[in-house]
């Protein structure tokens, strides 16, 4: 069955911002802008086509003194003009905006390979330029989205001496696992970004299939450690990066902080909930400016979806876990992990499941609200009918009018049960136990609902639908999930 996929309510009347000096800083603009397109020479003697937003007077010339320097949504998407028009707002308080195309895309020469070493190279001498500039105080910052959080968040990685903090938007943490193979499964998903924007990789991503060194040089996860600087995650409880952004935050609690809202892929300006400019204004001013600008309250500022308004912790996740067991009569039910037996059949199309293509488990109905906060992590024990098979988990919030909201999902080729770094076949007929992580949620399940888990091989439109054709037996399984009540 087809479960409504998650989607915020709309911004009109949504809630204020976090009761938080953090997200209520404000002061004034004091200055204008001036704009001026510079070439950026880097280490290899070509350069990046930025434009630069300078602190300016009255008269439109760029004002005396030095200031601190963000690096402004570093893409390859060469929107240098709408992105300086976003930066505006920090120039006029004080900032230098690095607006800039990546190297292989707008005015920036040569090729362009997404996350590759050479785009951090280039943007590590970006901010050690920026760092030594008359204009520049030393304090260099770096922010953006999507692909400009990843790269935010790699350069991080790079430790360039002059970058004193970042707020990566909608990042992840690991290019393989959060976006090209989830679980080791290609995203069907992805496909139209690499043609549009890096077609190339449609052929080396494909050379692939494995968590090598290749990926860990696009990788957070694999530099986990170098990951010092101070971090402000932006997040969304309905992105679907949003478990990369998790876990770099449990990786790193001392120096980076979490705010994850009910909103989709995108800045959380006009989403549902948004918490205005103030809290990515103080991040600024405290780090790089020097200013008397609050922190968070809490190390986390959380959304709880679909609208039970802000909450902060000072650990994630915040309650204790549960577990559910698949039983024989289709229920979930407390305790650990039973025996059972049933089937289904692999769907191998390129489209939705039809029934008898998955299994159903689900709960009763909820006497009280549940709060699910924080991960979910699946154990499946299943047989294959080929040397290789895949898993899709789906976690569904059930109305009782029948209406199915998704809450979270995760995946697994078979093949990689021991991890993505190398491909062990299965026996067929032979049954394995498979952990299969699904992202992290924060969601109010309301009482008389249920929650459904269904058990496949594919998930369209997520992941290819590439499992072997046949049967798959599951003779057992659990669901352990994090509550706070």
């Amino acid at each position: 069955m087809t479960a409504t996929l998650l989607t915020p309510p709309t911004p009109a009347d949504g809630p204020a911002p976090p009761d938080d000096p953090f997200f209520g800083y404000d002061r004034p603009a004091t200055y204008e802008v001036h704009v001026a397109r510079t070439e950026v020479p880097v280490r290899d003697g070509s350069h990046l086509a930025c434009d630069l937003h300078r602190p300016a007077d009255a008269d439109g010339t760029p004002a005396t003194g030095r200031f601190p320097v963000i690096v402004y949504d570093y893409t390859a998407y060469d929107a240098l003009e709408q992105l300086g028009e976003a930066a505006r707002f920090y120039v006029t308080r004080g900032y230098v905006a690095a607006v800039c195309n990546a190297r292989g895309s707008g005015d920036s020469p040569g090729h362009l390979d997404p996350f590759g070493p050479q785009e951090q190279r280039d943007n590590y001498d970006l901010i050690e330029w920026l760092g030594v500039q008359p204009w520049s105080n030393g304090r260099v910052g770096q922010m953006g989205l999507s692909y400009g959080g990843h790269s935010t968040l790699l350069v991080a990685v790079n430790k360039p001496p002059h970058l004193a903090a970042i707020i990566p938007v909608d990042g992840i943490s690991d290019w393989y696992e959060n976006t090209i193979y989830r679980g080791g499964i290609y995203s069907a998903r992805i496909r139209e970004w690499q043609r549009n924007t890096a077609p190339d990789t449609l052929v080396t991503y494909a050379e692939h299939p494995l968590y090598d060194d290749f990926w860990r040089a696009r990788s957070v996860k694999a530099r986990w450690s170098d990951l010092d600087v101070p971090t402000l995650e932006v997040a969304g409880w309905y992105d679907r990066y949003r478990d990369g952004m998790v876990r770099n935050f449990l990786a790193r609690q001392d120096n980076v902080w979490l705010v994850a809202g009910p909103w989709e892929h995108g800045w959380p300006a006009g989403q549902y909930a948004d918490i205005g400019t103030g809290g990515f204004l103080a991040w600024w001013d405290h780090w790089l400016a020097g200013r008397p600008a609050p922190l968070p309250a809490k190390k986390v500022t959380s959304f709880e979806t679909p609208d039970g308004g802000w909450h902060q912790y000072d650990e994630w996740p915040p309650g204790d876990t549960r577990r559910l067991s698949f039983a024989r009569d289709g229920e979930l039910k407390p305790g650990g992990i039973r025996p059972i037996r049933a089937s289904y059949e692999v769907n191998t199309d390129e489209g939705p499941r039809t029934p008898g293509e998955g299994l159903e488990f689900r709960t009763r109905p909820l006497r009280h609200d549940l709060v699910l906060a924080g991960g979910v992590e699946a154990t499946i024990r299943a047989a294959f009918p080929a040397t290789d098979g895949a898993l899709a988990v789906i976690v569904d919030d059930v109305a009782p009018d029948g209406t199915r909201t998704r809450v979270t999902n995760g995946w697994l080729r078979a093949s990689h049960r021991f991890g993505h770094e190398r491909a062990v076949p299965v026996r067929p007929g032979v049954g394995y136990e498979l952990d299969v992580h699904l992202w992290p949620t924060h969601r109010r399940v309301a009482a008389g609902h249920h929650l459904e888990v269904t058990v496949a091989s594919d998930d369209y439109p997520e992941i290819d639908s590439d499992a072997p054709p046949g049967r798959v037996t599951i003779t057992g399984g659990t669901i352990e999930i994090t509550t706070t009540r």
